[in-house]
């Protein structure tokens, strides 16, 4: 059987008569591709790249929809409209950029008030309180710093006293001439550092209650009121923004700025009248807590120290029995955890 000739390449192609390729073939792909298309998609708008059987590449259909004379190129995958995909780059740029407007348009007003070119929204009777509260948190502080002074030498004075009975202790049972003389010197000072260290336990507990109305209670008023004074600084500086617009041309460029500039004027309105209610009810509950701490400690610290210069060690312990405080026995550690338990 005689083999066939193996066929060129070059021959499958067709060339008309005046030696031009015959594309009849390629128009009647293009022809039936357009058949098998969705109805919304044109060949004008689809370009078709074709490789070789021996190249490693798939085919690419690259499709354009044209949508408000844009069009989105989508290669070999599902088609992606680029509105419903969210940058969080571009949300972040638009955080920073409202932060960024809302600190220019705050330290404007802040400069302005202090030049005393601008106006500022007052409540007087609020800032008289604020005023008074921060005056009173500086006094109790120096009140505060006076009696951690105080325990701190009556710690000394208490340790120095114990060490002075051990001493007189130790030479009454080495001298039999004056061993009475020195037993008493060193009952009396073992019966001082007994009074002291029940004092120092009258004080520390007073400056631990202080401490706390000073550093927790007060100053978390004090952060509301922070906030309470930033929000009316934003109140002030868009309200001045609302006005500056108001004076202005009003025109349909200008409108949609006037109401832009109200909604923001309205949302920053309500936040600073809420800081304002919430700063007036904490300091009106802080004046009530301040009043019933300092009573019951101011009374503590007078009658410990009254009873312990006056030498009454039983009037001493039933004043910390009154007030639930309780002392440290020396030379006791503290239970170890399986005891609490």
């Amino acid at each position: 059987m005689a083999q066939e000739s193996p066929k060129n390449s070059a021959a499958e192609i067709p060339v008309t008569s005046n030696g031009e390729v015959d594309d009849s073939h390629e128009h009647g792909y293009n022809r039936d591709l357009k058949c098998s298309l969705p109805s919304g998609l044109g060949l004008s708008e689809t370009q078709i790249t074709s490789h070789g059987f021996d190249s490693a590449k798939e085919g690419v259909i690259e499709a354009g929809a044209s949508q408000g004379g844009q069009r989105t190129h989508t290669k070999s995958g599902p088609v992606i409209l680029a509105d419903e995909i969210k940058n969080p780059a571009m949300e972040k740029l638009e955080l920073v950029r409202k932060w960024s407007l809302n600190t220019y348009k705050c330290t404007r007003q802040i400069i302005s008030e202090k030049l005393g070119r601008g106006s500022r929204t007052v409540d007087l009777e609020l800032e008289a309180q604020i005023d008074i509260l921060r005056d009173n948190k500086k006094k109790y502080e120096h009140i505060l710093k006076l009696a951690q002074t105080l325990s701190t030498q009556l710690f000394q004075m208490v340790h120095t006293q114990k060490q002075l009975g051990d001493a007189f202790a130790d030479l009454s049972l080495k001298s039999l001439d004056l061993h009475e003389e020195f037993g008493y010197n060193a009952d009396t000072q073992k019966l001082l550092a007994k009074n002291g260290e029940t004092l120092l336990g009258a004080i520390n507990f007073f400056i631990a209650s202080v401490n706390t109305l000073v550093n927790k209670t007060i100053e978390d008023t004090l952060m509301t009121v922070k906030q309470y004074e930033n929000a009316r600084i934003e109140y002030d500086a868009y309200r001045t923004d609302l006005e500056e617009l108001n004076l202005g041309p009003r025109d349909a460029n200008t409108l949609p700025k006037i109401e832009q500039s109200q909604h923001l004027f309205q949302i920053h309105k309500e936040k600073y009248d809420r800081m304002r209610s919430d700063v007036s009810v904490k300091l009106k509950f802080l004046e009530e807590n301040k009043v019933k701490v300092l009573r019951n400690q101011l009374v503590l610290f007078h009658s410990a120290v009254a009873a312990y210069f006056a030498g009454n060690q039983k009037q001493l312990e039933l004043t910390l029995k009154q007030f639930h405080v309780k002392l440290k026995t020396p030379g006791v550690d503290a239970p170890s955890w399986l005891e609490e338990q």
